[in-house]
C-alpha cells in the first residue's frame, strides 16, 4: 500500500506479534541495506551468537518480513544464505551503488599492493567532494568541521551518534554491511579516508582521526580529530 505524499506505508508483522528488541534491531539493519546480507555479516555487526541470529532470521522469514536466497556459488561447498528485508525504507545508497562498491572493494583487495592505502586515498578524494557538496561549516573552527563530518555520515546512512563535542562518534548503521564484512580493510579505509578528506576540505588536518570497525555490538567507533593547519 502506498500514499502518494508519504511513500510506502509500514506493514505490521503478519502474525500481529510484537518483535523482540534483538529481532527488531536485526530487521532494521536489513532494511538499511541496499543488498542482501549474510549471516556472518549480521553476526559481526551485532555481536550476537550465531545460533541466536539464525533463530531470529528463521522467524523473520516465517513471518514474511525477510526473504532468504542462496549467494552465488564460489568454489566448493554450499553457498551461504543471504537475507534481505521484504519491505521498508529504501537504503540511503542504491542497489547499483552497493553492488558496485562490493565489486570494487574486492578488486582493490585482489590487485593492489597496498589496498588500505589505496582505499584511503580514494576515500580522501571522495571526502573532499562530499565536503564541497555539503558546503562550508559554520565558522572556521575544528569543532565546526567535526560537526560537518557527522552531517556527511548522517546523509550517507550511518546514523551517527556523536558526543557533545563531536569527537567520539558511534556509527550505529553501516549501509554497506556485506561489503564491509567481505573486504573490511578496503571498505573501512575508504570511510576513514572520507573523514580525513572532508576535514582537509574544511581547512584542517584530520590525519589523526581513527575508525574502529565493529568495536562494539551494533556500532563502529569514529574518533574525529580536526587539528588546525599550520600557516
Amino acid at each position: 500500500m502506498e500514499n502518494s505524499d508519504l511513500g510506502p506505508l509500514p506493514v505490521p508483522p503478519p502474525t500481529g506479534r510484537a518483535l523482540s528488541s534483538s529481532r527488531a534491531a536485526l530487521l532494521e539493519t536489513l532494511r538499511a541495506q541496499a543488498e542482501p546480507v549474510s549471516l556472518s555479516a549480521l553476526i559481526t555487526a551485532t555481536g550476537l551468537h550465531r545460533n541466536t541470529v539464525r533463530e531470529h532470521m528463521d522467524a523473520l522469514v516465517r513471518d514474511g518480513l525477510v526473504e532468504r536466497r542462496r549467494a552465488p556459488a564460489e568454489g566448493r561447498g554450499r553457498p551461504a544464505w543471504l537475507y534481505g528485508a521484504t519491505f521498508g525504507p529504501q537504503a540511503t545508497v542504491g542497489n547499483e551503488y552497493a553492488g558496485l562498491a562490493t565489486a570494487l572493494a574486492a578488486l582493490v583487495e585482489r590487485t593492489s599492493d597496498s589496498p588500505a592505502d589505496d582505499a584511503a586515498a580514494a576515500g580522501f578524494d571522495w571526502g573532499r567532494r562530499l565536503a564541497a557538496e555539503t558546503g562550508e561549516p559554520t565558522g572556521p573552527t575544528p569543532a565546526a568541521a567535526r560537526r560537518q563530518v557527522v552531517e556527511i555520515f548522517d546523509r550517507m546512512g550511518f546514523e551517527p551518534k556523536p558526543d557533545r563535542s563531536s569527537v567520539d562518534v558511534r556509527l550505529t548503521r553501516c549501509p554497506l554491511l556485506q561489503a564491509a564484512h567481505e573486504s573490511p580493510t578496503v571498505v573501512c579505509s575508504v570511510h576513514l579516508g572520507i573523514v580525513r578528506g572532508a576535514i582537509a576540505a574544511y581547512g584542517h588536518d584530520g590525519s589523526a582521526s581513527e575508525l574502529h570497525p565493529f568495536s562494539e555490538p551494533g556500532a563502529c567507533h569514529l574518533r574525529l580529530v580536526a587539528d588546525r593547519k599550520r600557516s
